[in-house]
């Protein structure tokens, strides 16, 4: 995971639109530990992502997964 409260304050980062000012990067896996691939969320708020975001996604994303192929 990664949370990313200033993205032109990371270096080499690359937004998917210019207004984009904090980004949070959830990995999603399956029930067997496979990468699915990522949930990229991204705001246009400096900081808008908070370890009670991280808390509360990551467990749905397992739930929502963990019977996905």
């Amino acid at each position: 995971m990664l949370n990313v409260p200033d993205v032109d304050a990371f270096p080499d980062h690359i937004a998917c639109s210019s207004s984009t000012r904090s980004e949070l990067v959830v990995p999603v896996w399956n029930g067997q530990g496979r990468l699915l691939g990522v949930l990229d969320l991204d705001s246009n708020t400096p900081a808008a992502f908070t370890a009670e975001d991280e808390a509360w996604i990551v467990p749905l994303l397992a739930d929502i997964f963990r019977h996905a192929e």
